[in-house]
């Protein structure tokens, strides 16, 4: 099951350190405490909408930025939920003809494309648009993806 509440803890963990930014300063700058700050970047907490807005202000970005992040990573994984998308037959490291993607170093980034125009069956249908996908492996527990927009049509 997809949790909105972790899609969104992680999409702003990620912002905040490629900023190069501790809790501490984020929390300061959203005028929200330290340990709820990092529960939502965990994604055991709900944040609200003011929460939200006021952590994307100290964050530099525009809420929408944030959405549009989340709504990305949420519909992959619907799509890979959904059996739509495969990841082990469907994407490919970017650059290459074909197979699986090569093992990652736990902090090391994989990028994947989905197969495009010339492989349309692929998604049961024609594939008018194709998905960029990041993989970044962060321990044996953690790993994050990070998703283009993919348009199907004719499914």
């Amino acid at each position: 099951m997809i949790l909105l509440r972790r899609v969104l803890g992680d999409a702003l963990r990620a912002r905040r350190q490629a900023q190069h930014r501790t809790l501490r300063e984020v929390s300061g700058a959203a005028n929200v405490s330290l340990g709820y700050l990092s529960e939502i970047e965990r994604g055991q907490k709900e944040a609200s909408s003011e929460l939200l807005s006021a952590i994307c202000d100290a964050l530099g970005a525009q809420l929408s930025e944030l959405m549009r992040d989340v709504s990305d990573t949420l519909e992959l994984a619907e799509l890979t939920e959904s059996g739509l998308l495969n990841r082990e037959r469907q994407l490919e490291p970017a650059g290459v003809g074909s197979g699986s993607a090569p093992a990652a170093e736990p902090g090391e980034s994989v990028e994947f494309t989905a197969p495009s125009q010339r492989d349309p069956e692929a998604f049961g249908g024609t594939v008018t648009n194709f998905v960029g996908v990041a993989v970044r492996h962060e321990g044996p527990l953690k790993t994050t993806l990070r998703a283009q927009r993919l348009d199907l049509v004719g499914a």
